[in-house]
């Protein structure tokens, strides 16, 4: 608990902390939302009010807040081993942690590189591309392809990967090579609007069409979300993965599955990989991995891949606290949980529920589509639902930041109004919710999105 009175720790947050991908103009006299405590599938702020994480924090609260048995697990391993690298080193929670992800992972992926985030985690299946086709003799593999809108993180080489004009611009020249392609937004689609098949293979035989422009033998990977985040959760076309790793196969190129958020039951499956049938050669994870609980990201890497470093080369890279002892345990006891609780047998029976009650919000005139799977969804807000007008970039602003962000937090529930493409809110709350907090969910919407479509 802080020491700190709610006056101290209002004019210090203002004075001292530097919150991420914030408007620090927008605090002024505005109280900072302060969360002080979690309990299950809810967070309480410093003035005692409940909030629904209808965001699992930042798709991370997989098994909902305050598990002692996760705290606990990370007390007896501060008290055992607080730290030591797995530089040259190892320590048995990294081993440990490391077997068992093994056993999870989609394919051939047993080798595990831990980092301590999801940026991490892309920026090293990057550099491992790179420089596994290096030490095979095709040196100029450098490049990779991702797709539209797509965010793989705020590093320099992750956000080069990601397909976000507005957030690279201000950190331009960004490390150079990588291509965008379509994505999967089958509401907004300009070809195949009326086949959603057709228009999965056309999203998939884009990236073949990139790889042949660039050149087949400049082309490292392509980096994909099972259910791509930004832009509102656009789950795959059927077909789309098996014709992607078609074409990966076809010319030498690898396929990372970006696991970050959809891994750990977000998708009701240890991976979104399989959910949906196909064999990744890495697959990058951090969030769910924890349950934020503690730091910890991973990357999960082919066998094939590994050979070359098995014979002399090393992998020239390495993170100071990756496979902390304490993350690594802390991750442990989280999959314990998950198998002891049926965590992802319960986003499997009640996904179905999930997403009947938010689809009762299509008759509202300001909801254009509903879309997602699992715990994982994105609504998305139109000026006219037949047309399926999207609103201007001022408009987008005052619906967004001017009122819902604010009105939705009132009301109770956290979640994302977000308008990286086009405005949209997210939700993915915590893998044990229920019946009950769908509805708590759906019916703050309600009221809410009935409000802001009488201002605009």
């Amino acid at each position: 608990m802080s020491n700190f009175s709610k006056e101290a720790l209002q004019e210090s947050a203002r004075r001292n902390l530097w919150m991420h991908f914030t408007r620090m103009s927008g605090g002024g006299e505005n109280e900072i939302p302060m969360i002080v405590r979690g309990e299950g599938q809810y967070v309480f702020d410093q003035n005692g009010k409940r909030y629904l994480d209808g965001l699992s924090g930042l798709f991370t609260s997989q098994i909902g807040h305050g598990r002692t048995e996760l705290a606990e697990a990370a007390a007896r391993q501060a008290s055992q081993l607080a730290y030591f690298p797995v530089w040259s080193y190892a320590h048995p929670m990294a081993v440990e942690l490391a077997d068992r992800l093994a056993g999870l992972t989609p394919g051939d992926c047993n080798r595990i590189f831990f980092t301590t985030g999801g940026s991490e985690a892309v920026e090293s299946a990057w550099k491992l591309a790179r420089q596994y086709f290096r030490v095979t003799g095709q040196p100029d593999r450098l490049k990779v392809i991702s797709r539209d809108i797509a965010y793989h993180g705020a590093t320099m080489g992750a956000l080069s990967i990601t397909g976000l004009a507005d957030i690279k611009t201000p950190f331009e020249p960004l490390v150079p090579g990588a291509i965008h392609v379509p994505n999967t937004n089958f509401y907004r689609a300009k070809y195949f609007a009326d086949d959603i098949d057709a228009f999965g293979m056309w999203a998939a035989d884009a990236i073949e069409q990139a790889i042949l422009i660039e050149g087949p033998d400049t082309v490292a990977a392509v980096f994909l979300e099972p259910v791509q985040n930004a832009g509102g959760c656009f789950p795959p076309p059927p077909g789309y993965f098996q014709r992607v790793r078609e074409i990966c196969d076809r010319y030498g190129v690898l396929l990372v599955s970006d696991e970050v958020i959809c891994a750990f039951g977000r998708l009701g499956h240890w991976f979104g990989a399989e959910r949906y049938d196909y064999r990744p050669d890495m697959v990058t994870m951090a969030k769910g991995l924890t349950s934020g609980y503690s730091p910890l990201g991973a990357l999960a890497v082919s066998d094939r891949l590994v050979e070359p470093f098995l014979n002399g080369a090393s992998f020239l890279h390495g993170i100071t606290f990756a496979g902390h002892p304490v993350s690594a345990a802390v991750a442990l006891a989280n999959i314990d949980v998950f198998e002891k609780e049926g965590i992802l047998e319960n986003v499997q029976k009640n996904e179905p529920l999930f997403r009947a009650s938010l689809e009762t919000l299509n008759d509202l005139p300001i909801v254009g589509d509903v879309r997602g799977a699992g715990y994982f969804y994105g609504i998305e807000l139109v000026k006219n639902k037949d047309t399926r007008e999207t609103f201007d970039d001022d408009e987008a602003e005052r619906l967004l930041r001017g009122f819902l962000s604010g009105a939705l937090y009132d009301a109770g529930l956290i979640c994302r109004a977000d308008d990286r493409g086009d405005p949209v809110v997210q939700l993915a709350p915590p893998l044990t919710c229920g019946p009950e907090e769908f509805e708590l969910m759906t019916s703050v919407l309600r009221k809410v999105l009935t409000e802001a479509w009488k201002q605009i």
